[in-house]
């Protein structure tokens, strides 16, 4: 049972991911939206809540459930009530992804009321915070218990400051750009 566990939490993983880095990626472009004139502000806008509904809903949330699903099911069948320290770990940063996923929740049903309350800095920001999860959970996952813990952490926050350097960087070419 647990051959064919595996291959489904790994595709509903990967779907999961996909959801929630295209869903800020529309919030980014709503938000942006509100700065074009009219009719294109209404056009554009509402075309993005129609897109962002049917990847929350179809894809990013049904994700989400068989993830979760298919994960502890080759929890179960894996490990019992053993579960290795590695693997409880990697559950905490999945729960981190889920209060992640949460929150782009509460940005969703605000952007779905035409409630402008990020801005698409703050979301661009916002949205490499999935790759870190993203990347964490994977090295946990594949290294196990070979990683000494200390240098996994500390691989993460370098990652995650080269990141948000990385977008510091692309936001202050894009607005040299934008002002010639």
């Amino acid at each position: 049972m647990s051959q064919y566990l595996l291959p489904l939490h790994i595709i509903f993983v990967v779907t999961w991911f996909a959801g929630l880095f295209y869903i800020v990626r529309l919030f980014v472009y709503h938000t942006e939206a509100e700065k074009k004139a009219e009719p294109e502000k209404s056009i554009l806008q509402a075309q993005y809540k129609i897109m962002e509904r049917r990847l929350w809903y179809g894809i990013t949330w049904p994700s989400a459930i068989l993830t979760y699903v298919f994960g502890f099911s080759l929890i179960y069948h894996l490990y019992g009530m053993s579960i290795p320290a590695w693997l409880l770990i990697k559950l905490c940063f999945v729960f981190g992804l889920t209060l992640y996923q949460l929150q782009n929740q509460v940005i969703f049903s605000k952007l779905q009321k035409d409630k402008i309350t990020w801005s698409s800095g703050q979301l661009r920001m916002w949205n490499e915070l999935a790759t870190i999860f993203l990347v964490s959970i994977v090295f946990i996952v594949t290294m196990q218990d070979k990683l000494s813990w200390i240098w996994g952490v500390i691989g993460i926050l370098l990652f995650g400051f080269m990141m948000w350097g990385a977008i510091a960087i692309y936001k202050r070419a894009r607005e040299k750009k934008e002002k010639k």
